[in-house]
């Protein structure tokens, strides 16, 4: 290599090609837990635990296999493919339940009554991370991405409430600044937590509450 004179030296650029590539994917992982029961669920003192049941799985409420509306972990506990997931944001969307014919389309025919549960739900619900050997609380039900309060409309119709009830789920995401890693070999669940003077839910009301998780993961591309 020839330098001219007075060219000054030559920039510190490497000379050769790099042998892999980071890339970077948003994706979501989400868990969803039901509640309900024919004369009304106690939710006091519970702990409840979410993403611990895998698609396909029996479990966290629901009378059948969780399908990919209530979870998309191909394996309980786990990240996808083994790579690490940090997580900037948390959020819990709470929805009715109907516990009869297990889905969640059914019209609201009572919605004070429903109402009742999701405010109960949403004013009471603490999450929480459980790594087995360490429990870390993130925040109350409300501040993770769920706004606050209860939004709908009511009719009466022939005697009949109905109606269309949701509880604001809002733009507040946690760790916004400061991520939390997840190892890909780790184990991990989000629990939702009840304190003594949580209430019970009104007899034959469901609740459902699905959990997100927004993060990305970091995957290496090997190219020579």
């Amino acid at each position: 290599m020839q330098i001219s004179q007075g060219s000054g030296f030559p920039s510190n650029v490497q000379q050769s090609l790099p042998k892999n590539l980071f890339r970077f994917g948003e994706i979501t992982l989400y868990s969803t837990h039901a509640f309900g029961a024919a004369a009304g669920q106690n939710l006091a003192n519970s702990v409840n635990r979410l993403f611990v049941t895998q698609l396909g799985g029996q479990g966290q409420g629901f009378p059948s296999g969780l399908t990919q509306s209530e979870t998309n972990l191909k394996e309980a506990g786990r990240i996808p493919s083994g790579q690490a997931y940090d997580v900037f944001g948390v959020a819990g969307q709470v929805f009715h339940w109907d516990t009869a014919n297990d889905d969640f389309g059914e019209p609201i025919t009572d919605a004070s009554a429903a109402n009742s549960g999701l405010a109960n739900v949403v004013n009471n619900g603490i999450l929480a991370w459980d790594f087995t050997q360490t429990k870390v609380f993130i925040c109350p039900l409300m501040l993770a991405g769920a706004g606050g309060g209860v939004f709908g409309a009511v009719a009466d119709s022939a005697g009949n409430q109905v109606g269309s009830l949701n509880n604001g789920n809002g733009g507040i995401w946690m760790y916004r600044k400061n991520p939390v890693a997840l190892p890909g070999s780790s184990t991990f669940a989000v629990e939702l937590n009840f304190g003594s003077r949580t209430a019970a839910l009104p007899a034959a009301i469901g609740i459902a509450i699905r959990v997100v998780l927004l993060g990305y993961y970091k995957s290496v591309i090997e190219i020579g």
